[in-house]
């Protein structure tokens, strides 16, 4: 069995004893004397440190014992004991400098905690005043009472998630001696007994997991995903949120990601064989975008690229460009991408300008290229003739099998997505609606990505 203490009577208990605390009484000259609160429980040890280990000594006054006299549960308060209160939050994220530890406005930790119902009690204190006279009583008894119309409030912690922090004082009588009868100047000690009750809650030990509700925050929608992305199951990762930036295109080259606005015109360039242009823009920087969600983890915060010819997404981990802020550097899980559906090629080429021995190796078994121009037009050049009585048309792949050239691939009959490498640049095209493209590089425009801080 697990041990749980939390030290929650004992919060009563104190606060109690401060409620009776830095109350003075005035001497006949005029000297005033801070009254002692103490937490007068009748064990022995108690007992022996008030006596002062021995038999002799008398006790000083004034003086005021606090301590506990009857515990009992509240039926009237009792509440359904299988309810669970659930609270979600979120920590701003603690910066470390020189030892110092400081908010920033970044996101920090997050947080589910599950509460269970806690059990009421009446808890039932007595306050002993020890005075040496009835005026020294009275000075004490007056200035405790006016506190008390018809209450007191009492907190026990300052914590955001203890919700049976708050309590009250009740007065529940008063003994105004402990004396019947004079007695003499045998024992000037006089005892006024006071009692109070308390309206208290005890919880038991709270479950604290990582945030198991999160939300994708969808700002804007082309591809008609909505009902899917709401759906999607998968958006439950702990502490991690997956979120779409409103407003922001990005732009992939190799690994780097550069983020741009809304207004940036997607230059044709990315259905191209050639990298699209990077373009000239000073902003927005991406830390001025991410700050907003949460502290980028380099090699573990991600994005996930949306690419409408796979059915997957596109998987990398991601971090700043130290040398330019308007990049990420963007390392891509190579088991998010598509895999390759044709033979690699050896390199894009156009067949009206290189051929076998003109630009390129003398023909050999096996050579593959992707062709941009088509070869057997009327219009033969001198290029052309090297591939002798092939005949392709644009896009298409041809091949050597060691006597002559054939198409490989034909373009014109194309069906479902065809993916390739070039072996030359070591970069994968995909072959879509009659023309080939960079597989994942290029534009990606608003609600095609995914950050998961």
């Amino acid at each position: 069995m697990q041990f749980f203490y939390d030290g929650q009577i004992r919060r009563y208990l104190t606060q109690t004893i401060r409620v009776l605390s830095n109350f003075v009484v005035k001497y006949g000259d005029g000297t005033l004397v801070r009254v002692p609160v103490m937490y007068g429980d009748s064990d022995r040890q108690v007992g022996s440190i008030i006596s002062q280990n021995s038999a002799n000594a008398v006790a000083s006054v004034p003086r005021i014992a606090v301590y506990i006299s009857g515990l009992d549960i509240d039926h009237s308060r009792l509440g359904d004991a299988s309810y669970v209160g659930k609270l979600n939050f979120r920590e701003r994220d603690i910066q470390v400098d020189n030892g110092q530890q400081t908010y920033n406005q970044a996101q920090g930790k997050n947080y589910t905690v599950e509460r269970l119902m806690p059990t009421p009690f009446k808890l039932s204190m007595k306050c002993d005043i020890w005075s040496s006279s009835t005026e020294q009583k009275l000075q004490i008894l007056e200035q405790i009472m006016v506190l008390f119309n018809p209450s007191l409030e009492i907190q026990t912690t300052d914590n955001y998630i203890d919700w049976t922090s708050l309590s009250v004082v009740y007065q529940d009588g008063l003994t105004f001696s402990s004396r019947t009868v004079p007695m003499g100047s045998g024992n000037p000690i006089d005892i006024m007994s006071w009692k109070f009750q308390m309206p208290i809650w005890l919880s038991s030990s709270i479950k604290v997991k990582k945030l198991g509700v999160i939300h994708k925050i969808i700002a804007s929608i082309f591809q008609g995903n909505a009902i899917s992305d709401m759906k999607d199951d998968h958006l439950l990762i702990g502490t991690r949120q997956k979120i779409t930036p409103y407003g922001y295109k990005l732009l992939l080259i190799g690994n780097s990601l550069q983020i741009l606005p809304a207004n940036e015109n997607l230059s044709s360039g990315a259905a191209s064989l050639d990298l699209p242009p990077n373009p000239d823009t000073t902003g927005p920087y991406w830390t001025s975008v991410l700050n907003v969600y949460g502290t980028v983890k380099p090699g573990i915060s991600q994005i996930w690229l949306q690419n409408p010819y796979m059915d997957t997404e596109i998987v990398g981990t991601i971090a700043f460009n130290p040398n330019d802020d308007r990049l990420l550097i963007f390392n891509i899980d190579g088991d998010t991408l598509p895999q390759n559906t044709l033979p690699a090629v050896d390199s894009i080429i156009n067949p009206m300008v290189k051929g076998p021995g003109i630009g390129l190796p003398n023909a050999a078994n096996g050579q593959r290229y992707l062709i941009v121009e088509a070869i057997g037009d009327p219009t033969h050049s001198s290029v052309s003739t090297a591939w002798g009585n092939l005949y392709a048309n644009a896009n298409d792949i041809i091949q050597f099998d060691g006597t002559n050239w054939h198409v490989a691939f034909d373009s014109t009959a194309y069906g479902p997505v065809e993916y390739v490498t070039n072996l030359t640049s070591g970069v994968q095209y995909r072959f879509a609606e009659g023309e080939w493209m960079k597989a994942y590089e290029g534009y990606y425009d608003q609600g095609d990505y995914s950050i998961v801080i």
